[in-house]
């Protein structure tokens, strides 16, 4: 029996599941011993590295996570916020640290998250690189040192399959400034303006979805005031960054108490 964590990857056929299969399995701090598809999908019964097109790898895609998180010591989850509540259920059950990369989660589904954050450790971010945590640190500092002279506007580009807006990294980076300033991310909240909207209202903090092209992920925190402008930036240029940043976590995940953690955590922020 092998001490290398065995970790299993649910939405295989996606462009983050791939992503993360080979990430897992050209890693050799880890083994991939399962990945999941949703039930009907051409890839169930098949080895996952020739549905990618590769050589076998000699793990067959299932529509079962139970079974497969049953073999595994860390699930990464990189799906849909529906499908997340049911791993997470099932990751808790399989006593399985469950990364979640998944965005669009809504407040009350992230509190449905609880009940199994009681058995299993949960480690969930709206980014997982290193640069985008930092960046989150440094808008929360940022906004602490100035006042509401300063506007807060949030830019975040993606490319022209992401479904969900803003982006789960934009809303960590929002809820960061907010912290900074003391208040709650969603009383400050503008993110819509259209027509003739009137002037800005002192404190917002505006959000900025822009959708094109294969944008892997562009991030600006803007603070405005009279005279002068700051600009925080991050640009990922490979979602490869995402995948190592949710290993990373799956692994920092072994042997912790059971709870929910962020990035912040596990890169020891």
């Amino acid at each position: 029996m092998t001490h290398i964590p065995g970790i299993v990857i649910t939405g295989a056929s996606g462009r983050m599941g791939q992503m993360l299969i080979k990430t897992v399995t050209d890693s050799d701090q880890a083994r991939l011993v399962g990945v999941v598809e949703r039930t009907g999908h051409d890839w169930i019964g098949r080895d996952v590295g020739e549905a990618m097109g590769g050589a076998p790898r000699g793990v067959t895609v299932t529509d079962d996570p139970l079974e497969a998180f049953a073999q595994a010591q860390a699930v990464i989850d990189f799906t849909a916020p529906e499908a997340t509540l049911e791993f997470a259920a099932l990751a808790a059950q399989a006593r399985c640290v469950h990364v979640i990369g998944t965005t669009g989660m809504t407040d009350e589904q992230i509190a449905a998250l609880e009940p199994a954050s009681r058995h299993a450790v949960i480690v969930r971010a709206g980014n997982m690189s290193l640069g985008v945590n930092l960046l989150v640190q440094l808008t929360k500092k940022v906004a602490a040192a100035l006042d509401e002279d300063f506007d807060i506007e949030v830019i975040e580009g993606h490319h022209h399959h992401k479904v969900d807006a803003p982006s789960g990294t934009a809303l960590m980076l929002g809820e960061a400034a907010a912290e900074g300033r003391g208040v709650k991310l969603a009383d400050v909240s503008d993110r819509g303006r259209d027509g003739i909207t009137g002037a800005r209202k002192r404190g917002d903090i505006g959000f900025h979805a822009i959708r094109g092209g294969d944008i892997v992920g562009e991030h600006d925190v803007l603070f405005a005031a009279p005279g002068e402008r700051i600009v925080l930036r991050h640009l990922a240029t490979d979602r490869a960054i995402f995948a190592r940043g949710a290993l990373k976590a799956a692994l920092w995940g072994q042997g912790k108490a059971p709870g929910q953690y962020d990035m912040v955590d596990v890169l020891g922020l």
